[in-house]
């Protein structure tokens, strides 16, 4: 026995040190990456393997949740997302969660396997074997790559790691042949490390643009996720400037949302567009103006726009700019900053604050008793906790807009509105930030999608705080179809006992029912330093004052 377990171990190990292990093993050392997300195959033995002996392996139990946990992890640690699939079916579910992170631009490294090189593109039926997976991988990504040689295997995973993190950054998938992640490392030539380029130089007219808000009596801004990485320099110049703040759901927390001067996400409602209308000129700052955000393009602009995104298509997609400035945040912020001196404009900012108090008394208004759950969140939480936050209505009425976002990196959603990514991200979030409580706010619906993940969570013990509300069905859509049809399809649904679905993973648990409850039982899930379950039971909590009914137009 003994004599097995040798030649196994020795088998291990000359596995881990072939070519696309060893070589992937000493990417995730070099980019920081303390924990990889994937599901073992035959076709990605090998990279498991060499992951798992290095303690940077997280199990998941399915694809498009190993995309969406090293998604959540990128944007919680700022770097890079690391995910292993199969191919065939295990990178077509990775597909999914692909998109998501394209539409965030979250920098993904996505390695999955392929059937033997000598059978690639013949069709024959090897098991695994896929139609054309590069090509859907390639729709899927910001970039695709097929290893179809053992030399270029340093050099495909060095770049596409490049590519992933380059701005505009965005996932990056590469497929590696079975029989080459088994090839000897002696059998290529190392290839130099390629790192990101540097940012091209600004372009656009610097001087018109200084111009412009020198000359403005009432300028406000408008962050996305773009602007995080000038996000102190955002900060700095809101306050030198007296320039109120409005965000994208993505540009939450690039200024803590507790400064007075931050509407936050409240562009498309009444108050900021009062705030829009009162202004004369909107300084954007990475941001895609999303339908979602601007009343499908319906919502009104200052006269006045000065546009800044690293990517040249963006200036002027949505919303004509007058001045567009094309280079990265923290550039073209720093440049505007040094060029702008202090303007004091009291009674704008003045203004401001009264929208930012009437926006929130608005919503409070409207969510009735969930204001107290989302007071209690923010107070039971560290300011840089992970906010992970599903499709749910909860999240989608005073998550993504009445709970403060201190940290931009805390700032976590499915960007491209797909449900149940929320569980994966959570994961992935609080594997980069283990230190701390992550929360996740996610419906019954979005939970059930990747439920099988409980198992995970149950494996991995992350500080975990899931808080699942409860209504019985898709509460966002039942909503919408309350109150524009005269029938439901599709949106009620039976779900199991949640505190014993906690108890058969020997998770915690806790029910919530009553806003009153909403401190101590939040108190004791944070407390308990692992996984809990919070079930709040929607029915007993009780409605909100006015029904959420997602902003999209109805045909």
């Amino acid at each position: 026995m003994s004599e097995i377990i040798e030649q196994r171990m020795s088998a291990g190990d000359r596995v881990r040190a072939a070519a696309a292990p060893s070589t992937l093993c000493a990417l995730a050392r070099e980019a920081d990456v303390a924990a990889a997300f994937g599901v073992v195959s035959i076709h990605n033995q090998p990279l498991v393997d060499a992951l798992v002996a290095e303690g940077r392996y997280i199990a998941v139990r399915h694809e498009a949740t190993a995309v969406n946990a090293a998604d959540g992890y990128s944007r919680v640690s700022e770097g890079l997302g690391l995910a292993v699939t199969s191919t065939g079916t295990g990178s077509g579910n990775a597909a999914g969660s692909l998109i998501e992170a394209l539409t965030a631009g979250s920098r993904v490294l996505h390695v999955t396997g392929n059937i033997e090189s000598g059978y690639l593109d013949q069709g024959r039926g090897v098991i695994h074997e896929t139609k054309a997976q590069a090509q859907m991988l390639d729709a899927v990504s910001k970039a695709a790559y097929t290893v179809r040689a053992a030399e270029d295997i340093e050099s495909s995973l060095l770049g596409a790691a490049a590519e992933a993190l380059r701005a505009p950054s965005g996932p990056v998938s590469v497929e590696i042949p079975i029989d080459l992640q088994y090839a000897s490392a002696d059998t290529y030539s190392t290839a130099s490390t390629e790192t990101p380029s540097a940012i091209a130089p600004i372009t656009g007219d610097i001087d018109r643009a200084v111009e412009l808000l020198a000359r403005a009596q009432r300028p406000v801004v408008w962050a996305g996720g773009g602007a995080q990485s000038a996000r102190h320099l955002v900060a700095a110049l809101c306050e030198r400037l007296d320039m109120p703040l409005l965000t994208s759901n993505a540009g939450r927390g690039v200024v803590p949302e507790d400064n007075p001067l931050v509407i936050g996400n409240f562009a498309a409602s009444a108050n900021g567009q009062r705030l829009l209308d009162a202004a004369d000129l909107i300084l954007s700052v990475g941001t895609h103006f999303r339908s979602i955000e601007t009343r499908h393009y319906k919502l009104r602009l200052p006269p006045v726009h000065i546009q800044i995104d690293v990517d040249p298509a963006a200036i002027g997609r949505v919303y004509e700019a007058e001045v567009g400035l094309c280079g990265s945040a923290l550039d073209v912020v720093s440049a505007l900053d040094e060029r702008l001196a202090d303007t004091h404009r009291t009674e704008w900012r003045s203004f401001a604050g009264e929208i930012r108090t009437e926006a929130r008394q608005t919503l409070e208004r409207a969510i009735g008793p969930y204001t107290g759950l989302c007071r209690a969140m923010r107070r039971v939480l560290p300011s840089d906790s992970p906010l992970v936050r599903d499709i749910t209505i909860p999240s989608s009425s005073w998550g993504n807009r009445l709970l403060d976002v201190l940290d931009p990196t805390t700032n976590v959603n499915p960007r491209g509105g797909g449900i149940g990514q929320g569980l994966g991200m959570a994961i992935g979030a609080a594997a980069a930030r283990p230190e701390v409580p992550t929360s996740l706010m996610v419906g019954d619906g979005g939970l059930m999608v990747h439920l099988g993940e409980l198992a995970t969570i149950a494996q991995e013990q992350p500080w975990l705080v899931a808080i699942v509300f409860n209504d019985g069905g898709y509460g966002v859509l039942r909503n919408l179809q309350d109150a524009h049809f005269d029938h439901r399809a599709g949106v009620d649904l039976i779900n199991p006992d949640f505190a014993s679905l906690a108890g058969a993973f020997d998770l915690g648990y806790e029910r919530l029912g009553d806003e009153a409850q909403a401190l101590s039982v939040l108190e004791r899930a944070v407390a308990n330093g692992g996984p809990v379950l919070v079930e709040v039971d929607c029915v007993a909590y009780g409605p909100m004052a006015e029904p959420f009914v997602p902003p999209v137009p109805i045909s």
